[in-house]
């Protein structure tokens, strides 16, 4: 057993890459329908535009932090 128990370092990385993906796709269709197609409050694009940012960080840093640094610090 490794320093953070039995983790699974691989289905982490899986659900972080889709969830990243998934954020960021509904932030950036949300944003682009409400811009051309319906009339939202700015607090609502700007929650998109936060979505999509957000989605691209998970989608960026899971695979560095649960496919590299935390498997090569137990």
């Amino acid at each position: 057993m490794g320093r953070y128990g039995s983790i699974d370092y691989p289905a982490f990385v899986k659900r972080g890459v889709l969830l990243g993906l998934a954020l960021m796709f509904v932030g950036e269709v949300g944003g682009y329908v409400a811009e051309n197609y319906v009339s939202v409050p700015a607090w609502e694009e700007t929650l998109f535009l936060v979505a999509a940012v957000i989605g691209l960080l998970a989608f960026v840093l899971s695979p560095i932090l649960f496919g590299i640094v935390l498997p090569l610090t137990e």
